[in-house]
């Protein structure tokens, strides 16, 4: 298994990361960033790393600042409940798992940044989930002309790209958060364990059935069952 300082960088590189996939409410959220030395160098001064060791508002913070250095080099991707649900069913349909849905979300944030910034040659690091070959056929099939080279990690937050990827993936789940919290009038809970999630979610679903719940919640999730009694 390579080491995130055995990978050859080369001049840019791009890092990608997720937040929301073990959160029963909210939706998935996808983060690409384009670096190179002198953007890695500002993102290292910032403190940018790994979002899991930050407090959401230093995540909240911290995004604002990252936007701020790389501009369009940073794109984010979110995927609201309804749409992840449809995707789920569709890619459960089809023998996939919840792994190829976080590869296509990858993928989408990957083409939106390789879109605004083409490359001949780039290196992609990526966190290690599996299903690579959906995201090298994916990117290879809408953009033929680069030269990819896919590097999957375990720990890959310690690379800066990553770690601004990861940033600002959960900082717009944090926000995304926040807004179906203040539309549903209730606060809804990070994660996937917390107690009130049940009551939570059955107070959704007695104001507005399943559809309802499908709007703010990753309905596969065992919780579902329990809710819906």
């Amino acid at each position: 298994m390579q080491a995130v300082e055995a990978v050859e960088l080369g001049e840019r590189w791009i890092g990608t990361d997720e937040s929301g996939k073990g959160d029963f409410f909210g939706p998935l959220v996808a983060a690409a960033v384009l670096v190179d030395g002198r953007i890695a160098a500002l993102l290292t001064e910032l403190g940018v790393r790994d979002s899991k060791n930050l407090s959401d508002k230093q995540n909240i913070d911290l995004a604002a600042k990252i936007y701020l250095v790389c501009g369009a080099n940073a794109q984010v991707v979110p995927i609201p409940p309804v749409r992840y649900n449809t995707l789920y069913d569709q890619m459960t349909r089809e023998g996939k798992n919840l792994n190829t849905l976080l590869a296509w979300a990858h993928t989408r944030a990957l083409e939106n940044l390789l879109t605004a910034f083409p490359q001949n040659r780039i290196t992609v690091i990526i966190d290690q989930f599996a299903d690579e070959h959906y995201i090298q056929d994916k990117l290879m099939a809408s953009a033929r002309s680069i030269e990819l080279h896919l590097v999957q990690l375990p720990k890959a937050e310690a690379n800066i790209a990553v770690a601004a990827a990861s940033i600002l993936a959960r900082a717009g789940f944090l926000d995304a958060l926040n807004r179906l919290s203040r539309e549903y009038g209730v606060t809804l809970p990070k994660g996937a364990s917390d107690p009130s999630i049940i009551t939570i979610g059955q107070q959704i679903v007695a104001r507005g059935g399943q559809p309802a719940l499908a709007k703010v919640a990753k309905l596969h999730f065992k919780t579902t069952a329990k809710i819906l009694g």
